[in-house]
């Protein structure tokens, strides 16, 4: 049986009736006795729907951009997916573009739609592939980043969460259906555009009330007020969950490219002024001057992880730090994007990008260092250089390490001399004569090597894996090119992740012979850290089955220093990459003011660490904290939280406020009017 449209119409309007008087009993009573026609009220609203369906119809795609993005970040715990407010702000663009574009002429009008669609669908794509790679939302700081992150670009779309395609789907569709139900209009009504635009402002002005009261005071709360974070955006997921993607998106946007640099705050000043006037705490312990005068070499190991410093896959690395000073509770920083840049940071400045930043690279190269790690050991004689694979460019390396005082920053890239890209073997970094004679050129050194063989994709399809594979079986089989039926293995991403690690070993391995071979082995201090975590991963739950991945522990990673199997010692007190620089200060006897860094001596005998991570949550060993609560750990005192707290929000407000106000500038250039 086929209804006739009249029937449709008066079963809708029937339904609607039932409906209100269910919902509504009371209500409906009242409008009985005041002898309201409800039917004509509902005839009213059925013609409005009937008149402008099609602006609904339009508003479809744009709407399941907004909800499909806030689904695929279900983990972030944060604000909700309904929540009023950022439905209000996704409105309000819509409303805006849609407003906007229906009061022009059709071909003008349409074109605004659809270039309004193409934009909203890239950053849909874009936040979420980027968001299924690193967990955290697109910021457009990371344009900075492009060059560093364009060799990736492909096996991030290959690797991504495979619903962020197949929602693409009704998204596509209720684009067509909105371009085929898109209305004519004859001219252009400019005063009614110009209406849409004063309305759009004002709900801009008002939506952001509705979040609450800011958060000014010093407290844990501060760091999860909806308000707060609206405001400062220093967290790009609850960004997105108290903003929607298109007022998250605006937002990003003048955050990063158009918001003038705040303006000095007294209170700020004050706060750092007192802050670095406080008298030094730090004491003499026995490890103090123990490696005084001694060569440094610093090794920060790309994306190896606990996991794989194993007696088989890599028995250098694995006798070395079971053989020297072993920090087994240590925590990298992980702020997202250009994570390995955070941990170069923080050991060589004894501060860490804030995590309000993500273009950390490039936001800090211009501030005075004069406490970083290789100005104190210049000052005491030492030559100080960097080597990597990469050029100068990336990451701004070369700029950044000379103002930290470096040497030389020196990157195989940069020397010209491959051919191929076998320069990302981290063999290269001791096998290359050039780089191996800039080493140990000097009889003083400090030198800052960074691998890198182990960097995702982890694959034999191409990648580090491959280069490795086919290393082998030539020397297996004593050839010098592949047969050209040789089929390359199907391996796992964990098989090919403990090959390339083995390969940063046979680096080391390489390192300690040259030491040896040089008689400089019993004379030079080997500090060991990993970067970060294998984030990089695709097969989460390999994660899954090595480390702790409900929670910022994942961030786990190893820490040693080794000096020829001498001082053999444990030490289980929670560490960062915080630790490192004036843990090295105090082993090498270089006097420095404690109070000039965040982290503190991690051998000191009143030591008792703890670290935060980039969503403020924090942990000392006992108690893992998330929102000012344990969740991890027995409860404690509500005081004494409360204090633990507090001291977490210092270090960070010393940190930003030092990073931001390039502090010790200000502190050198009073020291020098006083000389």
């Amino acid at each position: 049986m086929v209804l006739h449209k009249t029937e449709i119409r008066i079963k809708v309007k029937k339904a609607f009736i039932l409906i209100f008087f269910l919902q509504n009993p009371t209500k409906c009573n009242k409008i009985k006795k005041q002898n309201i026609d409800i039917k004509k009220i509902l005839n009213k609203i059925l013609d409005i729907i009937k008149k402008y369906y099609y602006i609904l119809i339009l508003a479809l795609p744009f709407i399941l951009i907004d909800l499909f993005t806030k689904i695929l970040g279900y983990k972030i715990h944060f604000y909700g997916i309904m929540k009023l407010v950022p439905i209000l702000f996704t409105l309000s663009w819509i409303f805006f573009v849609l407003g906007a574009s229906l009061f022009y002429k059709k071909k003008i009008g349409k074109t605004i739609y659809i270039i309004f669609f193409i934009l909203s669908f890239a950053i849909y794509t874009v936040n979420n592939i980027y968001y299924s790679m690193t967990g955290t939302f697109f910021d457009f700081s990371m344009v900075l980043l492009a060059g560093e992150g364009s060799e990736y670009f492909l096996d991030a779309i290959k690797d991504c969460n495979i619903w962020v395609y197949i929602l693409m789907v009704p998204i596509i569709g209720s684009f067509i259906l909105g371009l085929k139900f898109y209305p004519s209009r004859n001219k252009t009504n400019l005063k009614n555009v110009i209406k849409v635009f004063f309305a759009f402002l004002i709900l801009h002005f008002i939506i952001p009330f509705l979040l609450g009261t800011p958060n000014e005071e010093l407290t844990w709360s501060t760091w999860r007020n909806p308000r707060n974070i609206y405001m400062s955006f220093n967290d790009n997921n609850k960004s997105m969950m108290v903003s929607g993607i298109y007022e998250y998106t605006a937002r990003n946007f003048y955050v990063t490219f158009i918001k003038a640099k705040k303006t000095t705050n007294e209170e700020d000043l004050i706060f750092l002024e007192e802050e670095y006037n406080k008298e030094e705490t730090k004491e003499t312990n026995k490890y103090t001057g123990k490696y005084k005068d001694n060569n440094l070499i610093i090794v920060q190991l790309e994306g190896i992880d606990n996991w794989l410093i194993t007696e088989e896959d890599t028995p250098t690395l694995y006798k070395m730090m079971n053989n020297g000073i072993n920090f087994t509770n240590h925590y990298s920083y992980y702020n997202g994007g250009g994570s390995t840049f955070n941990s170069e940071f923080a050991v060589n400045t004894g501060f860490i990008t804030p995590l309000s930043y993500t273009q950390n690279a490039y936001t800090f190269n211009k501030n005075t260092f004069p406490y970083s790690l290789a100005h104190l050991f210049k000052n005491e004689g030492y030559t100080v250089n960097a080597f990597h694979m990469n050029t100068s460019e990336y990451y701004s390396r070369g700029v950044n390490y000379k103002n930290w005082g470096y040497d030389n920053y020196y990157g195989l890239v940069d020397l010209g001399t491959y051919k191929d890209d076998s320069y990302v073997l981290d063999r290269e970094l001791i096998l290359n004569e050039t780089f191996k004679e800039k080493m140990f050129e000097n009889e003083k050194f400090v030198n800052y090597i960074i691998t890198y063989t182990n960097h995702m994709p982890f694959t034999t399809e191409k990648g580090n894996c491959r280069k490795l594979l086919k290393l082998d079986y030539l020397s297996e089989n004593n050839l010098e090119e592949l047969p050209k039926d040789y089929v390359y293995p199907e391996m796992t991403e964990e098989s090919c992740a403990r090959r390339q690690a083995k390969e940063t070993d046979y680096m080391m391995e390489l390192l300690l012979n040259e030491l040896t071979e040089r008689n400089l082995l019993d004379n030079t201090t080997i500090v060991v850290f990993t970067d970060h975590y294998l984030y990089t991963l695709s097969d989460q739950t390999i994660l899954d089955k090595y480390k702790e991945t409900d929670n910022n522990l994942i961030n786990h990673t190893p820490f040693f220093i080794w000096h020829n199997n001498k001082d053999k010692k444990t030490i289980k007190e929670v560490t960062s990459q915080l630790n490192v620089l004036p843990t090295i200060l105090n082993l090498y006897g270089i006097d420095y003011t404690s109070n000039y860094y965040i982290g503190t001596d991690a051998l000191d005998t009143n030591y008792h660490g703890s670290v935060f991570f980039s969503d403020y949550s924090w942990y000392d060993g006992s108690i893992y904290v998330d929102g000012g609560v344990v969740t991890k750990g027995k409860e404690i005192d509500s005081l004494l939280l409360e204090d633990k707290n507090y001291y977490i929000n210092y270090l960070i407000k010393k940190n930003d406020l030092t990073l931001k106000y390039n502090y010790f500038k200000q502190i050198k250039e009073r020291q020098n009017k006083t000389i």
